[in-house]
């Protein structure tokens, strides 16, 4: 019997390999990608993104709270 394992993993197409090696994936096991063509998502981002910076936050310190964020959600997921 096969155990399946779904996640849902928001990244770049760059960094897929990453976070599937970082998920303990192999390079043989079959996964499937979906693509978001309408890019809803990044289109929020990019609105919201003048009104975070308004607040007196930098671009760094933005990045910085979403991928402390990312790292708090995928440590819950895994554990």
């Amino acid at each position: 019997m096969t155990t399946s394992i779904e996640r849902i993993i928001e990244t770049t197409a760059g960094q897929v390999t990453a976070e599937l090696r970082r998920l303990g994936v192999s390079d043989h096991q079959h996964v499937t990608i979906m693509v978001d063509a309408d890019d809803w998502l990044q289109k929020a981002r990019e609105a919201s993104r003048p009104l975070v910076i308004a607040t007196g936050l930098s671009d760094d310190a933005i990045d910085r709270m979403i991928k402390q964020a990312q790292r708090e959600v995928a440590d819950q997921i895994e554990g």
